[in-house]
């Protein structure tokens, strides 16, 4: 019996989910779920409906997770606790000082509702959360590092595309050489937020735009850029296009530490991601399988990638696990 998944909507992330359930073969797509009016999308999975977000309550005995897409800073604080009282969810809620609060939110409706609800997975929080949390207790005398890019930071790009006479931006956030490798050697440095990250941004300009303010406007951006070194460059649509259209990501987790006698290690985990979307939609839906497997076994309320068990990722037995993968 397939693993029955609905996807709540269907921007970048939905698509990456979509793509990732096709490469399952456990797993089958019946639903997307969108506020866009369901005849204007076209989705790749032709056996899957395409209906309202509306239609999502008379579609709970149809779909064994809901995978819910949206955007962190609006849509998850509502649309989880909300669905989680019909369906098991997972998201992908990535606002890291608000997660106490969302698992509060959501651990609540799902305990009331008898559901499980998975939330903060992808790379960071997700893996790269677990990779800390494996390295903290393995060297619990040490120092974690966490270092992001090269990579597409989608909203520091919306933030640019919002100044006045900018068309169209793609901004790269690159971890800092030098830094990096002073943690590879163990040297443990203190890193200020400039010592870690340096940004890099693309822009199409509109004919006219006054280019030198737009830079100033860039570079002093408060929360954005200005506690960065910024490099600036003016492309025109068609470089735009063809050279910063995917979306690309990754970064590295570091935990240095000392054993007895003085003893040095180094940990460390390390994403190189053609397609940031992509790569969480899968993330996604390996948690939709311990979902359904822990609401299957009579779990419910909140959970975060630390309360899964790997084995329940798993499309495998225990039995192949034991022979294959240990």
């Amino acid at each position: 019996m397939s693993i029955r998944v609905g996807i709540l909507g269907y921007g970048n992330l939905g698509r990456g989910v979509e793509a990732s359930i096709a490469q399952n073969p456990d797993m089958e797509l019946k639903a997307v779920f969108t506020r866009r009016n369901p005849e204007t999308l076209k989705i790749e999975t032709q056996s899957a409906k395409v209906l309202h977000i509306d239609e999502a309550k008379n579609m709970t005995n149809d779909i064994d997770v809901l995978i819910i897409c949206g955007g962190s800073a609006t849509d998850l604080p509502e649309q989880t606790p909300e669905f989680v009282s019909m369906f098991n969810v997972i998201d992908s809620f990535d606002t890291h000082a608000n997660i106490p609060t969302h698992f509060a939110n959501v651990d609540k409706a799902a305990k009331e509702a008898g559901k499980i609800g998975i939330i903060s997975c992808g790379w960071d929080p997700g893996m790269f959360s677990l990779n800390r949390l494996y390295a903290g207790c393995i060297l619990p005398q040490g120092t974690d590092y966490t270092f992001w890019g090269r990579g597409v930071s989608q909203g520091h790009s919306d933030a640019v595309r919002r100044i006045e006479g900018v068309l169209d931006a793609r901004q790269y956030t690159i971890p800092v050489e030098a830094a990096l490798e002073a943690v590879r050697a163990g040297e443990n440095p203190e890193l200020t937020t400039r010592q870690k990250h340096t940004r890099e941004v693309f822009v199409v300009a509109a004919e006219g735009a006054d280019t030198a303010k737009i830079e100033k406007e860039i570079k002093e951006m408060p929360n954005y850029f200005s506690d960065y070194d910024t490099t600036i460059h003016f492309i025109d649509a068609e470089t735009m296009k063809k050279e910063h259209a995917g979306l690309p990501h990754g970064g590295f987790v570091i935990r240095t530490g000392e054993t007895k006698n003085g003893n040095k290690h180094l940990i460390e985990y390390r994403l190189q991601l053609d397609s940031n979307p992509e790569f969480t939609g899968s993330v996604l839906v390996a948690y939709a399988r311990a979902a359904y497997k822990m609401a299957q076994e009579g779990m419910s309320g909140a959970k975060t990638v630390f309360d899964v068990a790997p084995a329940y990722l798993s499309a495998l037995s225990g039995e192949e696990l034991r022979a294959h993968m240990l």
